[in-house]
């Protein structure tokens, strides 16, 4: 296994299989893990289904909504047990364009962490999010960056390819956080060891399937982790 797309899901049967499709078709050698919290729609159950054909494709079935950290932590142990080199977070709901992905491993080449950034350079590349959410997304980067001094223009967004040492260099049992302060923390801990970051825009479109998790507890995590990074409570 060399490069793995690590994708959480719950209540994603609606986008599951042709997400698949896409990656799958891509020139790369991918290996697909989906990570599902016991999702009630039958997303596991559709998933089973592909890897009884199609080697590449893997699920971790947990027993209930664990949270995206969670996920993702447990994704990672996954793809560093097995070897993989390239590391990948994605989204179930096609907001990250899996055609972006070559862009990502083209850098990886050179960089530890290739952040997809949809407000690089003063440029705000989201697509049919309304006016509030993206205010409220632009905002919680600033505030992020300003607390943290973390120096990439998109602290919160959930399409990244990690090298394997720049995973093997974070300590996951010491990552704690969830949604946003996840995507802050894991990012946060790879600059401060010294790991190379690169960001590459990208175009985020908002889910066309599916219903939304985002929720007002991730966003009040968010708010006071970054103190906790900028005092040193999670760079253990």
């Amino acid at each position: 296994m060399e490069k793995l797309v690590i994708i959480p899901t719950y209540n994603e049967r609606e986008n599951i299989d042709l997400l698949l499709d896409r990656l799958l078709a891509l020139p790369f050698g991918l290996e697909v893990l989906v990570v599902d919290d016991n999702s009630p729609d039958g997303t596991a159950e559709r998933v089973h289904a592909r890897r009884q054909i199609e080697p590449r494709v893997h699920l971790l079935q947990r027993p209930s909504k664990l949270g995206l950290g969670s996920a993702y932590r447990d994704g990672f142990r996954y793809a560093l047990d097995r070897n993989a080199e390239y590391i990948f977070e994605m989204d179930a709901d096609f907001s990250h364009d899996p055609d972006a992905i070559g862009g990502f491993l083209e850098q990886a080449r050179d960089y530890d962490l290739v952040l997809g950034s949809r407000y690089l350079d003063g440029h705000v590349t989201v697509v049919n999010w309304p006016l509030s959410r993206l205010i409220l997304s632009f905002a919680a980067n600033l505030y992020a960056r300003w607390i943290t001094g973390l120096p990439v223009h998109d602290c919160t967004g959930g399409f990244k390819c990690f090298r394997r040492r720049a995973l093997e260099s974070v300590r996951l049992e010491q990552v704690r956080s969830d949604g946003y302060a996840f995507q802050i923390e894991m990012t946060y801990k790879c600059w401060k060891r010294g790991m190379r970051i690169r960001e590459i825009p990208i175009v985020f479109v908002d889910r066309r399937a599916g219903v939304s998790k985002m929720s007002g507890n991730i966003i009040w995590e968010a708010l006071w982790m970054v103190w906790r990074l900028r005092f040193g409570g999670l760079i253990e």
